[in-house]
């Protein structure tokens, strides 16, 4: 099957203890550091692990919810945002929905962000051919030409 972070998809969820993994074993499924699991733990993301011997045990609804915060973070979802998606809806919100209506308004701080890096690339360009002397040179014709 293909390949995870470095570890046979399915491997540790076929597994017969997959029902009881170490929080190293986790770290290592998603590519994480063991205090980032604690991390989310600690602000709610991650609901509280089992405690087998005082060592933090997970099952695999842990792995399934860290599946959907790691898919969050790779499009770029904040950790509040991620928040939102598990608890910022009413109860028996589908997925699809909540999905969509944070990808919406991603899509759109996307569609921002995008405008504003082609203006510092409009920027970057016309200062690449400065000409001036001075660096106060440069000032005056900025503020005589204007930001645009």
């Amino acid at each position: 099957m293909s390949d995870f972070r470095g570890v046979r998809h399915g491997s540790l969820l076929d597994s017969t203890v997959a029902g009881d993994l170490a929080i190293s074993d986790v770290a290592r499924v998603f590519g994480l550091r063991t205090s980032a699991i604690r991390y989310y733990e600690q602000i709610g993301i991650l609901p509280p692990a089992m405690r087998k011997n005082g060592q933090r045990r997970y099952n695999n609804s842990a792995l399934f919810r860290l599946a959907v915060v790691q898919r969050a973070r790779e499009t770029g979802f904040t950790l509040e945002e991620i928040r939102e998606l598990f608890f910022g809806f009413p109860a028996g919100t589908p997925p699809p929905k909540r999905w969509h209506k944070l990808s919406q308004r991603k899509i759109a701080e996307l569609r921002e962000r995008m405008k504003r890096l082609q203006l510092m690339e409009t920027l970057l360009k016309r200062v690449e051919d400065c000409r001036c002397h001075a660096l106060e040179e440069c000032g005056e014709k900025i503020l005589r030409q204007g930001r645009a």
